[in-house]
């Protein structure tokens, strides 16, 4: 496994339930500002019985990025962490469920 997956997932591993965090900002708190698009690559590949809550990042937008099957399960994820989304991927409050 590459350094730069390891952080990713170090810092994945400690977002706590009930915060988001954006790609962005978890490329930027594993030590590696801009490389967002590459912290989707790395989530996309994760098996779907991983532990790591991949379903807590989201765009820089507040929404939910993914479509079809997974867009659903990300959205009931969240919703069972007690974060509204709407029917086209927005959290409701997105700013007041980031992680510092």
């Amino acid at each position: 496994m590459q350094e730069f997956e390891q952080q990713i997932f170090t810092a994945l591993f400690y977002l706590p339930a009930g915060k988001l965090t954006t790609y962005g900002r978890l490329s930027k708190s594993a030590g590696y500002p801009n490389h967002s698009r590459q912290v989707g690559r790395i989530l996309s590949r994760l098996p779907k019985n991983t532990k790591l809550p991949w379903f807590r990042v989201v765009n820089s937008a507040g929404k939910i990025s993914l479509c079809g099957d997974a867009f659903k399960e990300q959205k009931r994820l969240l919703e069972k962490e007690g974060m509204t989304v709407t029917a086209q991927g927005k959290i409701q409050g997105f700013k007041k469920y980031l992680s510092d």
